[in-house]
């Protein structure tokens, strides 16, 4: 009788091992199971935002304005989250001579733009009416070439 409960004893922490040993291995197979996801999802969720946070493609924009027939071209730096730089291009001595409120009217305009980062809600004075109105057009279309979309 020893022999036969000894016998039985062995034959049940047998089957307990198998079980420990398949739990084990069913653990292990989901812990890496586990990792893989995290690290296929992780990457896609780490470069996502970057991606969807960037408001536009970084380089440099430029946008045409000819005021009787000179013409000059409003250029726009942007990183992907900034409007780094305003400022004209190709500006003849001829026609800041004719329109000299060009190029204050732009310094005034773009002080505002890089504090709010945006053209919207910019205040220009009475007498640069006109002339701001033009270059914040020049502005907004050089800003929707840079856009992602």
């Amino acid at each position: 009788m020893g022999g036969a409960a000894m016998s039985s004893k062995t034959k049940i922490v047998v089957l307990h091992t198998k079980e420990v040993i398949y739990t084990g291995i069913f653990v292990v197979l989901a812990v890496v199971l586990a990792v893989l996801l995290f690290l296929m999802f992780g990457k896609n969720k780490n470069a996502d935002p970057a991606s969807a946070d960037a408001i536009y493609h970084a380089g440099v924009y430029t946008s045409p304005i000819t005021l009787n027939d000179n013409t000059f071209d409003v250029e726009v730096k942007v990183d992907e989250n900034h409007i780094n730089s305003i400022s004209l291009v190709n500006l003849s001595e001829t026609t800041t001579a004719m329109y000299p409120l060009v190029e204050p009217a732009l310094d005034a305009l773009s002080d505002q733009i890089y504090t709010s980062q945006s053209t919207e809600n910019i205040t220009y004075s009475e007498e640069n009416k006109y002339t701001s109105m033009l270059l914040l057009e020049a502005i907004d279309n050089a800003l929707d070439k840079a856009r992602k979309e």
